[in-house]
C-alpha cells in the first residue's frame, strides 16, 4: 500500500474531510487531493505531523507495504482484543449524542423534588385548593414522573452502547492511529470542556445563595423559594458535570486513561458492589424514617435524606478507592 493509499484510508478512519486535515496540518484541500492521489509527496514535516496525528509512525507511512506489527504476547496470556478506528469512532459519536440526554435526565432527576417541596407549602399555607395529603400525593406522583422520565432516558443511553461494554471491563489494544485521533479531539475540546466545568462550578457553588437569603430574610415562603431555587441551580451544575463528563469518559475508556487504567476496571467490581449495597440501604432509610412504625408519614419532609446520602457517597466512594490502592 503507497503512502497516497495509507494518508485516505486514516483519514477517513478518523471520520475528516480532506479539509479538516489540511486545516490541521496548515495546506490546502487541494494539497491533500493530490497526496490521495499520488499526484504529490508531501515534504517530511508533513509526514511528521500527520504520523503525531494519527498516531503512527512515519516508517508506516513511509514503506510500500502495509505490515501489521504482531502484538508481543506471551505464551500463557489470553490475546487482547482489538479495537479498530471504526469502532472508536462510532463509540464515540454515540457518546457525543448522548450527552445532552443524559445532562437532561439528570436534571429533571434533580428537579424531581421541588413539586412535592412546593405543593406542601402551598396547601400548608392555604394558597391552595388541596389538603395537606393530595398535594403530598400529587408533588410526589411528580417526583415519580420525573424520575422515570430520566431513567428512561438513562436507559435508553446506554443501549447502544452494550458493544462496547467492554471497554469500561477488559484491557484491550487499539489499532493504528486510533489513540492519535483520540488524543486529537480530546486535546481541541480541552477550552470547551473547561469553560463547561466552570460554568458547572459556578452554578454548584452559587446554589447556596438563595438558601442562605431565605434564611436571612426569614419568611416561610422565602425559604421554600430558596430551597427550590437551591435546587434548581445545583441541577443545571449538575447538568452541565454530566454533559462535559459523558464525552470525556468516553475518551478516557478508549485511552485507558483517568478513572478506567487496567488496574482500576480490575477493581472496577467492588466500587459497583458498595455503590449498590450504599443506594439501597439509603432508600431503606428513606422508606422507614418515611413510612415506619414511627414514621413521619410525609415524604415531603424527608427529602434532606438524599441530600446527605448524595454528599456522603463521594466519602464512600474515596475510601473504597483508597482501601483499593492499599491492595494494589
Amino acid at each position: 500500500m503507497i503512502l497516497a493509499d495509507k494518508i485516505m484510508q486514516l483519514r477517513k478512519k478518523a471520520g475528516w474531510s480532506q479539509e479538516e486535515l489540511a486545516e490541521q496540518l496548515g495546506v490546502t484541500r487541494q494539497s491533500v487531493s493530490k497526496w490521495e492521489g499520488a499526484q504529490s509527496m508531501p515534504d517530511m514535516e508533513k509526514i511528521l505531523q500527520m504520523s503525531r496525528l494519527f498516531g503512527v509512525s512515519t516508517d508506516f507511512l513511509l514503506k510500500d507495504e502495509l505490515e501489521a506489527a504482531e502484538p508481543d504476547v506471551a505464551p500463557d496470556e489470553p490475546a487482547l482484543r482489538r479495537g479498530s478506528m471504526e469502532e472508536a469512532s462510532a463509540y464515540l459519536a454515540l457518546r457525543r449524542a448522548a450527552a445532552p440526554r443524559m445532562a437532561l435526565a439528570t436534571f429533571l432527576c434533580v428537579l424531581s423534588p421541588v413539586a412535592l417541596i412546593g405543593l406542601a407549602y402551598l396547601s400548608e399555607s392555604a394558597r391552595f385548593p388541596l389538603t395537606e395529603n393530595a398535594a403530598a400525593g400529587l408533588g410526589l406522583c411528580i417526583l415519580l414522573i420525573l424520575v422515570a422520565i430520566g431513567v428512561a432516558i438513562f436507559l435508553s443511553c446506554g443501549r447502544g452502547t452494550r458493544d462496547f461494554a467492554f471497554l469500561e471491563t477488559e484491557p484491550f489494544e487499539t489499532e493504528y492511529g486510533v489513540s492519535g485521533m483520540v488524543k486529537h479531539r480530546r486535546r481541541a475540546g480541552e477550552d470547551r470542556t473547561h469553560r463547561l466545568n466552570t460554568v458547572a462550578a459556578m452554578f454548584c457553588i452559587l446554589a447556596a445563595l438563595p438558601l442562605f437569603a431565605a434564611i436571612f430574610w426569614g419568611a416561610a415562603a422565602a425559604y421554600i423559594l430558596g430551597v427550590c431555587l437551591t435546587i434548581v441551580l445545583a441541577g443545571v451544575g449538575a447538568a452541565l458535570f454530566v454533559y462535559t463528563g459523558t464525552e470525556t469518559a468516553a475518551m478516557e475508556k478508549l485511552l485507558e486513561d483517568g478513572d478506567y487504567t487496567r488496574a482500576r476496571k480490575r477493581s472496577s467490581s467492588l466500587r459497583g458492589a458498595v455503590s449498590v449495597i450504599y443506594w439501597l440501604t439509603a432508600t431503606a432509610v428513606f422508606l422507614f424514617y418515611t413510612f415506619g412504625p414511627r414514621g413521619n408519614g410525609q415524604p415531603q419532609y424527608s427529602w434532606f435524606i438524599w441530600a446527605i446520602a448524595g454528599v456522603l457517597y463521594a466519602a464512600v466512594m474515596a475510601i473504597v478507592r483508597l482501601l483499593e490502592g492499599r491492595k494494589r
